[in-house]
């Protein structure tokens, strides 16, 4: 079969945006996907995946029947060597891709010099704003914007999570406490468990012998320790029932530490007074080579959290923009808005750009 896609760049990954009225069904989405990007091969070889989590991603998008929101869009972390689609998250810099297609393709029509797009993710509910740079109306191919982890330009967008704090378990702090000590190989370890932007688990980097700053291949080197803590802390937030297999995509897992000089992977130099606190997360299984902007979302929303892993760690606690020291460089994420039990409002400056619009021809079936 023949079906209609775009290939859009947002923010550091790449997705497949495809229009819900252009699919041939919905009810056999999943296998749909994972035929289209090769997912069960682990190099996407006969597929249109791009092996790596940042760019195997994928959402589908429809107008919005929710008054106040324009677009509805489900999101999918498609497998890679596995036949199958991860659905329990939601993906930010996807949602700037999207904010960008849907004013391209007509579905919110531009407002002048920006253009305001609002967007529900259906897979977690989370409602997020997007600011479209839309020079005289128009919907510029390309743009100067840039962002850490690319030198390449983009038009700019600005995207905002709405009230983000508790979005999936309705609570920001679903073990009902801001750190737990857990034993992990033999050493205790201070651990947050967040839900705001995406529910994640952050991890006292020093109790693991890191210091938060290190480079993607370090962090290669706890990937089975981070693993571990995110089974434990599913059925702890109640992402999961006791005894079942959380998946791959939540809670998302990462360590932190107070910042210190280092360097990214464009081998930029970068000064601990340069940032507030270093991060580093899992994308699916492997080192994420920047930072998910849910992370980014529930890293600044847990430092404002008094005595959370990042709250301790940080050199700006409480502090209404917090710049993230990441592999690829540093992203601020400002908060705004006092609400109960986080902020109204947490911001990221992206970047988004088209690159194709394509037929994917997608086999009706992958022999086993």
């Amino acid at each position: 079969m023949h079906v209609p896609a775009t290939l859009v760049r947002g923010g550091t990954s790449k997705c497949w945006l495809f229009d819900e009225s252009e699919l041939p069904t919905v009810d056999g989405l999943e296998a749909l996907l994972v035929n289209a990007y090769g997912a069960a091969d682990p190099v996407h070889l006969d597929g249109v995946g791009g092996a790596t989590p940042t760019t195997s991603k994928a959402a589908v998008v429809r107008p919005s029947g929710t008054p106040g929101v324009h677009v509805d869009y489900l999101f999918g972390q498609v497998g890679i060597g596995v036949g199958r689609v991860e659905w329990g998250s939601n993906c930010g810099n996807c949602a700037t891709a999207i904010a960008l297609w849907s004013v391209a393709r007509g579905l919110v029509a531009t407002g002048g010099d920006t253009t305001r797009v609002v967007m529900r993710n259906t897979n977690t509910g989370a409602v997020l704003e997007a600011e479209v740079d839309t020079p005289g109306g128009q919907v510029p191919e390309f743009g100067a914007q840039t962002v850490p982890g690319t030198r390449a330009g983009g038009v700019a967008v600005g995207l905002t999570f709405l009230d983000p704090a508790g979005s999936t378990t309705g609570s920001v702090l679903p073990a009902g406490t801001s750190v737990e000590e857990w034993d992990v190989g033999g050493t205790r370890a201070r651990v947050s468990m967040v839900d705001a932007g995406a529910p994640m688990v952050l991890v006292d980097a020093a109790a693991l012998g890191r210091t938060g700053a290190e480079d993607v291949r370090e962090v290669a080197g706890l990937v089975e320790d981070l693993r571990r803590i995110r089974h434990r802390a599913s059925p702890r937030m109640r992402l999961t029932a006791p005894g079942a297999t959380p998946g791959d995509a939540v809670p998302k897992v990462g360590i932190v530490g107070p910042p210190r000089p280092y360097r990214t992977s464009l081998g930029d130099e970068v000064r601990a007074d340069d940032h507030d606190v270093s991060v580093r997360m899992l994308s699916m299984n492997a080192p994420h080579p920047t930072i998910g902007l849910t992370s980014a979302v529930g890293v600044a929303v847990a430092n404002a959290l008094e005595g959370s892993t990042v709250h301790r760690a940080s050199t700006a606690p409480g502090a209404a923009a917090l710049r993230i020291g990441t592999p690829a460089g540093v992203i601020t994420v400002t908060s705004s808005g006092t609400g109960d039990p986080g902020p109204r409002r947490v911001t990221v400056r992206r970047a988004a750009r088209i690159l194709c619009t394509a037929e994917i021809v997608v086999p009706e079936s992958i022999p086993a």
